[in-house]
């Protein structure tokens, strides 16, 4: 069998490549391999091909061989933040002057790392569009359009674009096209195999999965494009994914597939609990029939994710107490791990947008956010019952 053949729940717990080991002999737990530069057996040679840590680590290897399995793809480029993965692939794709059309509900880090790097620094120009309609899209995207950069579901609205369509849009334009997938991951959505020309995805959530290591990746199927990237985050950002880290999400990789069964199921739970809730004005989750692209989502997606939106009948201020009042829910930005976490995006995750961008984006005060932990759904379920009863 290939690699390919076997199914993610074997790819995420096996396969690290067998001379990446201490003793050569394949150990069954990769090692951490700390060195920052390597004993050259001539001037500038090497047998082994490593030679300083930026360039290359054999853990990050093996994190690397192992991503680029379980995302179907040919190669993956591990970096230091999710962040450093955006810019790395921005910088390899974008130049002076060029156009990028990107998708209007991207995560507001993204949009400040737009702004700041690819407008004010290299005058490029930006092009913010609803996503959700690929007619807009496809209006917005000319034969002059470098990148297309989407994000499905988005942050915090978790509304989704056809991929499969605004990849046929930046084909016949000739644009390279970047889905972001962080929230979905790739046990539940597979961009590549939708057109996308690379995946996008910060480790700091799901793949690593326990709130302990900072990373990003870029997988593609492009060897051009791959090699771009590589070169980039090495040279010229430094960006390179530190031995730890890249360990703690090989490690945190191995129960992946099963964190995101828990993860979603609980969510799913929960979103039907806040549906039939009086205090919730309306609740977004790609699993609820009554998500305007639930049937999207059924199509391109092999489920729907463990983070569920909702709008409360609330005041900012009354909002803000009920978040305050939780539990078992852990105040926090971030997402992907095995605990439950509320955030307030007017305050917290969106904080980055002003405030006549948020109200433009549809992100009131009265929003919240929850990344579903894998904690007993009743107990979860409880603590938002005690909360929500205070309003």
């Amino acid at each position: 069998m290939s690699d390919r053949d076997y199914h993610p729940e074997t790819v995420a717990t096996r396969f690290d490549p067998s001379d990446v080991g201490a003793t050569g002999a394949g150990d069954v737990v990769s090692p951490i391999h700390l060195t920052t530069t390597h004993e050259m057996d001539s001037p500038g040679e090497t047998d082994h091909g490593y030679k300083y840590a930026r360039f290359g680590n054999p853990t990050r290897d093996a994190l690397e061989d192992r991503l680029a399995k379980l995302c179907g793809a040919e190669r993956a480029t591990a970096c230091a933040s999710g962040t450093a993965a955006m810019a790395a692939t921005a910088l390899s794709v974008v130049e002076a002057g060029d156009r990028v059309v990107a998708a209007d509900g991207v995560y507001g880090g993204t949009r400040l790392l737009f702004e700041e790097l690819l407008v004010d620094t290299l005058g490029a120009t930006v092009e913010y569009v609803d996503a959700t309609d690929t007619d807009a899209v496809a209006a917005a995207v000319t034969d002059e359009t470098a990148l297309v950069w989407t994000e499905s579901p988005t942050n915090p609205l978790l509304r989704l674009c056809d991929l499969a369509a605004v990849g046929e849009v930046a084909a016949d334009a000739g644009a390279t096209y970047v889905v972001d997938n962080t929230f979905a991951t790739p046990a539940v959505q597979r961009p590549l195999e939708l057109g996308a020309d690379a995946v996008v995805h910060s480790m700091t959530k799901y793949l690593n999965g326990h709130s302990d290591a900072t990373g990003g990746v870029v997988v593609t199927d492009d060897e051009a494009l791959a090699d771009a990237v590589a070169h980039t985050q090495a040279y010229n950002l430094g960006g390179t994914l530190a031995p730890f880290d890249a360990y703690l999400t090989l490690r945190g990789l191995r129960t992946f597939p099963l964190r995101m069964e828990r993860h979603e199921a609980n969510a799913t739970e929960i979103a039907r609990y806040l549906e039939g809730h009086s205090a919730v004005e309306r609740v977004a989750y790609p699993g609820l029939e009554s998500h305007p692209q639930h049937d999207l989502a059924r199509e391109q997606m092999d489920g729907f994710g463990a983070i569920v939106s909702f709008e409360l009948d609330a005041t900012a201020a009354e909002t803000r107490a009920v978040l305050e009042e939780l539990d078992v829910f852990t105040l926090a930005v971030s997402l992907g791990g095995t605990e439950s976490l509320v955030d307030h995006p007017a305050t917290m995750s969106a904080s980055y947008l002003s405030e006549s961008e948020r109200e433009a984006a549809g992100i009131p005060d009265s929003l919240v956010r929850v990344p579903v932990g894998v904690e007993h759904v009743d107990d979860l379920i409880a603590d938002l019952d005690g909360a929500l009863d205070h309003l």
